[in-house]
C-alpha cells in the first residue's frame, strides 16, 4: 500500500491562503496520494523547529507563508540545516513588492484578517444576501451591488454566496414558469442585474439529482418539456433586457462565473478604488 506524500503548510496567519496556493498546484498532478496539513499562527522559532524535525522523520515538503523577516530567516537556516525541501511561497513576493513600491513590508502577521471597515462590509453582505437569498425579501432588492436572475438550479445561492463573501450584497431572482418578476427588479440599476442560462440537458440531470435527494417523485420540475418552456421563458425576459449580461453556468465552478460577474461589473466601473470591497453608488 502506497502512503500518502506530507506536505506542511506553516503559516504565521490562517495559512487558508497558501493551503489553495498548494491545492491549485497539486490539481496539475494525477495519481499521487498527498496528505497537506495547515498549521497556522506558527509565529516563534521553537514553533518552526517543532515542524521542521517532523517534516525530517516523515520526509515531507514544508511551505511557508511567513511574513516576519526573522521568521522566513530562520525557516530557510533550518531547511538547509536538517536537508528538509523547503518552499517559501511569500518571501520572493515582498521583496519584489518591496523594490516596485519602493517601501519595506511592515512584517506584521494577520493583517488580512484584521477587523477593519472591509471586514464589517463583507459581514455586512453576507448577512443580506442571506436574507435576500431566492426572492424572500423583494423589498431589499434595490439595495443590492448585484442581483442573479435564473431558473431554478442556475446556481444562484452558491454563487451569491461566494460574491457575499467578497464584499457585495447580492440579491437572487428565481424565475418560474408563468409567475410574473418582482416588480422593483425594474427598478434596480439594469448594469447590475445578470441573467444566468444553462444548458436544459444538464439542467434536467442537476434537477432529477436533487428529487432524488429530497425523496420526491417524478414532477414537472425535471420535467425536459417543462425546463426547456422555462429556460425560454427566461431568455424573452433577457431579451426584453438587453443591458443585463447572459452568462451560461453550464459546467462552470461559482469561481469561474464569478470571475466573468466581476470582469462585467469592473468594465462597468461599479468595483470600487483600490483598497474598497465594493463601489456602493446612489
Amino acid at each position: 500500500m502506497r502512503m500518502p506524500k506530507p506536505i506542511f503548510v506553516l503559516s504565521d496567519g490562517t495559512g487558508d491562503t497558501a493551503e489553495k496556493v498548494v491545492r491549485a498546484g497539486l490539481q496539475q498532478f494525477e495519481g499521487h496520494l498527498v496528505h497537506v496539513r495547515t498549521h497556522g499562527h506558527v509565529t516563534q522559532p521553537e514553533q518552526l523547529r517543532k515542524w521542521f524535525h517532523l517534516a525530517v522523520r516523515q520526509d515531507a515538503l514544508v511551505v511557508t507563508t511567513l511574513v516576519e523577516k526573522s521568521m522566513r530567516k530562520a525557516a530557510k537556516l533550518l531547511s538547509k540545516e536538517h536537508g528538509v525541501r523547503h518552499i517559501d511561497l511569500i518571501g520572493h513576493l515582498l521583496g519584489k513588492l518591496e523594490g516596485f513600491l519602493d517601501e519595506k513590508a511592515v512584517g506584521v502577521p494577520g493583517l488580512m484578517y484584521q477587523a477593519n471597515d472591509r471586514y464589517f462590509r463583507r459581514i455586512e453582505a453576507v448577512e443580506y444576501t442571506v436574507k435576500a437569498d431566492d426572492g424572500k425579501e423583494p423589498r431589499m432588492i434595490l439595495e443590492a451591488d448585484i442581483v442573479l436572475v435564473g431558473v431554478s438550479r442556475t446556481s444562484k445561492t452558491p454563487l451569491s454566496t461566494y460574491l457575499a463573501h467578497k464584499g457585495f450584497k447580492v440579491a437572487n431572482v428565481p424565475l418560474v414558469l408563468d409567475h410574473p418578476i418582482p416588480p422593483l427588479l425594474h427598478q434596480v440599476e439594469a448594469e447590475r442585474v445578470f441573467g444566468l442560462v444553462i444548458d436544459p440537458d444538464v439542467l434536467q440531470t442537476i434537477r432529477q439529482s436533487r428529487l432524488r435527494t429530497m425523496g420526491m417523485g417524478k414532477i414537472n420540475y425535471d420535467d425536459l418539456d417543462y425546463i426547456l418552456a422555462e429556460l425560454e421563458y427566461a431568455e424573452e425576459l433577457f431579451r426584453a433586457n438587453p443591458i443585463w449580461p447572459v452568462i451560461d453556468v453550464t459546467n462552470k465552478a461559482i469561481e469561474e462565473t464569478a470571475a466573468a460577474i466581476l470582469g462585467v461589473m469592473q468594465e462597468r466601473g461599479l468595483v470600487g478604488p483600490v483598497g474598497e470591497v465594493s463601489q456602493l453608488r446612489s
